[in-house]
């Protein structure tokens, strides 16, 4: 239906002409796709080369904005046959909360037990801004709405009804067409800010509550009344995070402003909502005293509010909302600077913190409860109350990021101004060893003189640096501290790259000083809003990123953790809990697919060993991207497939870029994804644990050495290719649109971190996305092929002696070790979407046909064995096992095909403009265009950042 009226737009729009090329394009496309037939792809290339400038921008945006059709068409499709399993009488469906709930009780475990862990449970997706996402706010809204729309065509509609949806659709559709597809400027991080914020008004203050609420009526017993319902929230175990405004790595753009300004946008979002929310209780909540009673702390709310209508005199529930939306509005002035009220009121005292305002909605709650009205408080009043508590006034906590070797050279800078010495000499920070380093920043933090001076003037990183870290201090007083509780040290390689961050938080207020000192008392610690463990500054994360760094990190850990000020600080202001960030693009980036997967697997269970032998909680942060690549595939089978202790109600992970807009589009498809969250992270957390645990120790002692051997073949294999061919930079650059991408206004980070053309110094987001837009996504399985092949035939110590015996080893793996069944799973899914006939069109790129054969030649190779050894292991072809995804995909090459082929004839024009006399203006249109073909060939890959 969609897809007729697009074509209905484009004749209305661009004409019968334009449209009858498009037309012919799609069904040499489609017959292509559908029967192989290579003269319908060599008539779709002659036909695609001989189109002019005009046709070429018309004929992309057919195709992209059929694919973002597509998808919205896809994803209803997905709600319907999700309602359709529910109304079907089958049981809950795998994922859904109510699953995990049903399967956890046939294990034996309680619902008392379930609702204890939920007290201590921590499940946080985090939003960040790494740029994959190549579609405009303004292009997502009408998505949205189009989405609006089809989920009204779900029920029987009258003939004048379905024409009036017909009449919407066309005209939203049209609206799409006559919207332009690409930003003309640069994101900024305020952009990439409010770009977030606009997720929580569609998806995440509607279906976070939803969720509780579900979750709260699974775990009540069967049959209760709703009269009779819990007043009390649920602990708020699910919170948002963010990265937007205070993730600096990389990103010269994030400063002390952008932080100031990520959270009081926040806070504003938060307060609008409970102003709305609020006003509409106290419009609903019409309960007359002369009809029912309610309690005493209610009645005091009521009697606070200066209200002077007679015709309220009688409903204590409506002037008690009325008192309390006088507070919010005092309150959005004091933390905002603005009024947020939407109507008419008086002067009142701010709310201290959100708990404040949460006492309040519950004393309305327990009135509620106690006189017949439970029911009543189910209609928005729970949602709002436990909304409050998970929201508080900061609506997400912002974490901060900076890599280590800026701290390092912070810190020299401070040291060498302030003079500290060692010995008769002046502290060179920068040349000592790495036992110096932490016997100088230990003592350093049980230093109470300050080492940062007002009358020096310091180098404009270090200024920067010392004013985000006040600025955070600042945000923590002013919306409470669940506002920022994490501070991130990307490429984590020691102890003292810790131990510089706490140095660096003594002197810019975020600590107490002398917080190196055992015993020291932690100013703050009863503080408003002091939840979480973080009473005393921030939690240090490591973030082990590289193959090296994951096998450094539970090393590092165990020394941090061994620190006597570390540990007492872990206890006393953590909770016991200390967090590990694990980086899945850097890993995959320098040592390939199945490496990094056994890198991170193997750093997970030994961080295990470590966390458990000092009686501290692990909390691991999984830095996942959109792409397999990037540690992207099925949320849910990620965290089932993780070994057992590292989940133990405790995760956080990122969602980045296109994904963000995937998952949480709307309240429904989100609310789905996060229950997918929760639901993994309870059943693999409650789950009995000795059998798991035990289970897990003899898959490794039974297959760890297979993977072990596996994992080092497939390592050498993707090195040779990338660092060790000579001239794989240039093909890289040549054959990829990578240059176009760094240039296409997707967000406010730089595509690298220096300005060369080593892979090294290119960020491991533009690296994959790169891949993906020429069909290849090797960071998906590349070296895998060799891998398995390399076992089969060589073998090697604690391993099978036969052929026969090590492939029938493989094949068990593949069946019952859920960490192997999920890489190869991951695997299949990018190998599904990888087209070998449309990346050797991209390596026709490259003009050195001697670089081009060799290299293109070794991922040929390489892509075939690995077809071959994955129909070997799993005894199927890819997607056997998933035709519903086999044919969505079959369905949307067609339509992917002509753009990739469409993006490389322009590539090959714009290349040779740049080397002729063409005009500005040419070369500008083309380069247009190929950003267009970037646009679409993403949205229908949908997972390729």
């Amino acid at each position: 239906m969609l897809g007729k009226i697009l074509g209905e737009v484009i004749r209305e729009c661009e004409g019968t002409a334009i449209y009858d090329i498009i037309e012919k394009l799609r069904r040499a496309a489609v017959s292509f796709r559908r029967e192989g037939k290579i003269r319908d792809s060599r008539l779709l290339e002659r036909q695609i080369r001989g189109l002019d400038a005009r046709q070429v921008n018309s004929v992309i945006r057919a195709f992209t904005y059929f694919l973002h059709l597509s998808n919205i068409a896809e994803d209803r499709d997905q709600n319907r046959r999700q309602r359709h399993h529910a109304l079907s009488g089958r049981g809950p469906q795998r994922g859904s909360l109510g699953h995990a709930i049903e399967f956890l009780q046939g294990k034996g475990v309680s619902n008392r037990k379930i609702q204890r862990a939920l007290e201590q449970a921590c499940v946080t997706p985090v939003l960040t801004a790494h740029p994959t996402e190549v579609q405009r706010k303004s292009t997502l809204d009408l998505h949205r709405e189009i989405a609006l729309q089809l989920a009204r065509n779900d029920s029987r509609l009258s003939p004048d009804e379905e024409q009036w949806l017909q009449r919407r659709l066309a005209g939203l559709v049209s609206t799409l067409w006559q919207t332009r597809l690409l930003r003309r400027q640069k994101l900024t991080v305020l952009d990439e800010i409010d770009n977030a914020l606009g997720f929580y008004h569609s998806t995440f203050l509607a279906a976070i509550p939803r969720l509780y609420q579900d979750l709260a009526r699974l775990l009540q017993r069967p049959g209760r009344s709703p009269f009779k319902v819990d007043a009390s929230p649920l602990p708020a175990f699910l919170r948002m995070g963010s990265w937007i405004g205070g993730d600096r790595d990389g990103n010269p753009n994030v400063n002390a402003a952008t932080l100031e300004q990520a959270l009081l946008r926040q806070a504003t979002v938060a307060l609008q909502h409970y102003l709305l929310e609020a006003k509409e209780l106290g419009t609903e909540l019409s309960i007359s005293e002369t009809l029912e009673h309610a309690s005493p702390g209610l009645l005091a709310l009521a009697q606070a509010s200066e209200d002077t209508s007679q015709h309220r005199a009688d409903e204590p529930y409506r002037r008690a909302f009325i008192h309390m939306y006088a507070r919010l509005d005092a309150t959005a002035l004091e933390l905002t600077g603005q009024r947020l009220a939407q109507r008419p009121t008086y002067p009142a005292a701010p709310y201290a913190g959100a708990a404040e305002f949460q006492a309040d909605l519950q004393t309305v709650a327990d009135s509620l409860a106690q006189h017949h009205g439970g029911a009543i408080a189910m209609l928005r009043l729970n949602a709002l109350l436990q909304a409050v508590s998970v929201f508080g006034f900061h609506l997400a906590t912002v974490d901060l990021r900076q890599s280590s070797d800026v701290h390092e050279r912070v810190l020299a800078e401070l040291f060498k101004a302030a003079g500290v010495r060692r010995g008769d000499a002046v502290v060179d920070y920068a040349s000592l060893d790495e036992d110096a380093r932490i016997e100088l920043l230990r003592s350093e933090l049980r230093e109470t003189r300050p080492l940062v001076s007002p009358w020096i003037h310091y180098s404009a990183e270090t200024e920067k640096e010392l004013a985000i870290l006040r600025a955070a201090a600042a945000a923590r007083r002013r919306y409470g501290a669940q506002a920022m509780v994490q501070s991130i040290v990307s490429h984590t390689e020691t102890l003292s790259d810790l131990l510089e961050v706490l140095v660096l938080q003594q002197e810019t207020g975020l600590i107490a000083p002398g917080a190196g000192v055992p015993g020291a008392d932690a100013p703050g610690a009863d503080a408003p809003g002091a939840d979480c463990g973080s009473c005393d500054g921030l939690m240090v994360v490591p973030l082990f990123e590289t193959i090296p760094d994951l096998e450094r990190g539970p090393d590092i850990m165990a020394a941090w953790l061994d620190l006597p000020e570390v540990a007492e600080r872990v206890q006393r202001c953590q909770g016991g809990i200390q967090e590990v960030m694990l980086g899945y693009s850097d890993s995959n980036k320098d040592g390939g697919y199945l490496t990094s997967t056994w890198s991170l697997y193997r750093a997970e269970r030994r961080l295990v060993e470590v966390f458990k032998q000092r009686k501290v909680r692990l909390r691991l942060f999984h830095g996942r991207g959109g792409s397999v690549g990037r540690g992207g595939g099925s949320s849910f089978d990620a965290i089932l497939a993780q070994p057992p202790g590292t989940v133990d109600n405790q995760i956080r992970l990122t969602e980045q870029g296109e994904v963000i807009q995937s998952k949480y589009k709307d309240s429904e498809v989100g609310r789905w994804h996060l229950e997918l969250l929760v639901a993994a992270t309870l059943e693999t957390s409650l789950s009995p644990r000795r059998s798991a645990s035990q289970a897990e120790d003899e898959n490794m002692q039974r297959y760890g050495a297979a993977v072990a051997l596996m994992s080092d073949a497939a390592q050498q294999a993707y090195r040779d290719l990338v660092y060790q061919t000579p001239g794989f930079a240039d093909y890289f650059f040549a054959s990829t649109p990578i240059l176009e991408i760094a240039g296409l206004n997707i967000g406010s980070r730089p595509a690298a971190r220096k300005p060369s053309r080593r892979i090294e110094d290119l960020r491991a987001i533009p690296w994959g996305f790169s891949w993906a837009q020429c069909r290849l996504m090797l960071t998906g399985w590349y070296g895998l092929g060799t891998a398995i092949q390399t076992y089969l035939e060589q073998g090697g110590p604690g391993c099978p002696e036969s052929h026969s015996a090590r492939l029938a080893q493989l094949r068990r793996m593949a069946r019952s070790w859920p960490f192997f069944y999920t890489l190869l799973s991951n695997a299949e899914m990018v190998l599904a979407k990888t087209d070998l006939a449309i990346a050797r069109s991209y390596s026709l790129l490259v003009p050195d046909k001697k670089l081009r054969n060799r290299v293109f030649g070794c991922i040929e190779r390489e892509h075939a064995l690995t077809l071959e050894m994955f129909r070997l292991v799993t005894c199927r072809e890819l997607l056997d096992d998933n035709q519903q995804l086999r044919a969505s995909l079959n369905e949307r090459f067609a339509y992917i095909d002509p753009l990739n082929h469409l993006q490389v004839e322009l590539l090959q024009r714009h290349r040779n403009s740049r080397s002729s006399s063409k005009g500005a203006d040419e070369e500008s249109s083309t380069q247009r265009a190929i950003h267009m073909t970037i646009n679409g060939i993403a949205a229908g890959l949908r997972n390729s950042g």
